[in-house]
């Protein structure tokens, strides 16, 4: 039981431990006196195998719409990516269908949105690329080397700061309708470019919690399907990630 509260404490909006460790209960049969079998149990390596197949698949529809962009594209793969997201976090079961469609529709939105950045700004999409892979490396050394450790306060933390960045952004989306815009979100100056850094910041620090979610699933032998629904909650992060750099980049390059 103790290992399951532990499991509860999640930060991470998508990757909620609750889920997890709900997950891994329902699938115990008879008080835990017949557990599922080996081959029907989350392990590290394979969250990252399906981490890793479902980045395939978002780059393939991610080359497509850059090379075609589309605001239908754009759109259709955030609005869709989104609704999918939102079924996966309460139906985990259907994780091993509905993940790769969502890194489909992802690939469509990121890349007509980078198709946009390279036009008006040379080489940015590389840039990009180049820091959100250098970020996530340094980031997984952290985590392995355990420099840094996701201890529950590390992860009450990034959970406040996520969820008011979520915020801003959500009241930035609804202020935009009225003609109104938060003051220096996403604008050069230094100030502007402070806020993108600690958002940056908060992202990054978000990896540590999907690598820690790996790992915990894996302890607590959650069922096989939570994989795919792991390496759902990481891609989440990349592409947040990645479009936090984008933006940074492009801010940079405007001044």
């Amino acid at each position: 039981m103790a290992k399951f509260d532990r499991f509860r404490k999640s930060s991470n909006p998508f990757l909620s431990e609750e889920k997890l460790a709900n997950a891994a209960r329902e699938e115990t049969l008879d008080g835990s006196m017949i557990t599922r079998l080996d081959g029907n149990v989350m392990t590290v390596s394979g969250a990252i195998n399906k981490t890793l197949i479902l980045t395939g698949l978002m780059l393939i529809t991610a080359l497509y719409a850059y090379a075609n962009p589309s605001p239908l594209f754009v759109w259709g793969g955030a609005i869709g990516g989104l609704v999918v997201v939102l079924v996966m976090s309460f139906k985990q079961k259907l994780s091993p269908t509905l993940a790769p469609i969502y890194a489909l529709l992802e690939g469509l939105f990121v890349g007509s949105v980078t198709s946009v950045y390279a036009a008006a700004f040379a080489g940015i999409a590389f840039q990009a690329i180049g820091l959100t892979i250098a970020i996530l490396l340094m980031m997984l050394f952290l985590y392995k080397a355990r420099i840094i450790k996701v201890t529950q306060k590390l992860r009450s933390g990034i959970m406040m700061a996520t969820g008011a960045i979520m915020l801003m952004y959500v009241l930035s989306w609804v202020m935009s309708m009225f003609g109104i815009s938060i003051p220096y979100l996403h604008q050069g100056g230094m100030i502007g470019i402070g806020i993108s850094l600690v958002i940056i910041g908060v992202a990054s620090l978000n990896l540590l919690l999907d690598f820690d979610n790996f790992e915990r699933g894996a302890e607590m032998r959650a069922p096989k399907y939570i994989e795919w629904y792991c390496a759902t909650g990481l891609l989440v992060t990349l592409v947040w990630l990645y479009l936090e750099i984008l933006r940074l980049l492009s801010i940079l390059s405007s001044d």
